[in-house]
């Protein structure tokens, strides 16, 4: 899968996720791809991506078949920590490389906008391995619903709520089972709630 490394030229899922910024899409409603990641950690120059999860919203709604989950091989001995151990064990789903990984993700993101909780270190991990693939950066825009809350409430930058937070503030059920999939479900709740509330399009 890796051929455009020997010099042969951008692969073509990369060329597929640029065009898609080429094309006119004012007829369409905006499409949103509220994401998260599991990590083994903090650092984004050490650690790495376990697992992505992301839901699409448009037109206002959560749209349940546009749903993408992946779980990415850790094969950094380092990084055999705990929570790697219990989220392995808790999923017995197949894992693929970080390159099929950034693939599959890259194919089902397309143009959209990207919506998350803190989202600059996702980002920048992201962006990372996409590095290492010798692949430019995200072009995507990006939301944090994190800044949603401090527009809304008028609040310092520097004040920041945890997810579980924010659920508490809008009264949403946070699920026990904390995965990349679900803790992006519940994203998606509190970005509806914000995005109305600031009356965005």
């Amino acid at each position: 899968m890796l051929d455009w490394l020997k010099g042969k030229g951008d692969p073509s899922f990369w060329k597929a996720y640029l065009d898609s910024f080429e094309k006119d899409n004012l007829d369409t409603p905006v499409r949103y791809v509220i994401f998260d990641c599991e990590r083994t950690g903090l650092d984004w120059k050490k650690d790495s991506i376990l697992s992505l999860g992301c839901i699409g919203v448009t037109s206002d709604h959560i749209e349940i078949k546009d749903f993408f989950e992946v779980f990415i091989e850790n094969k950094n001995e380092a990084h055999q920590n705990e929570a790697v151990e219990k989220l392995f064990k808790a999923h017995s789903h197949q894992t693929v490389s970080e390159s099929e990984a950034m693939m599959q993700f890259l194919n089902h993101i397309k143009n959209s906008t990207l919506v998350g909780h803190n989202t600059n270190l996702d980002i920048e991990m992201i962006n990372q391995a996409l590095k290492r693939m010798n692949l430019g950066k995200l072009k995507n825009n990006v939301l944090d619903i994190n800044v949603m809350y401090q527009r809304f409430k008028n609040l310092p930058e520097d004040q920041h709520h945890t997810l579980e937070e924010l659920c508490d503030l809008f009264k949403i059920r946070k699920s026990h089972r904390h995965t990349a999939s679900n803790d992006a479900y519940v994203t998606a709740l509190l970005f509806l709630k914000l995005k109305r509330k600031l009356r965005m399009v």
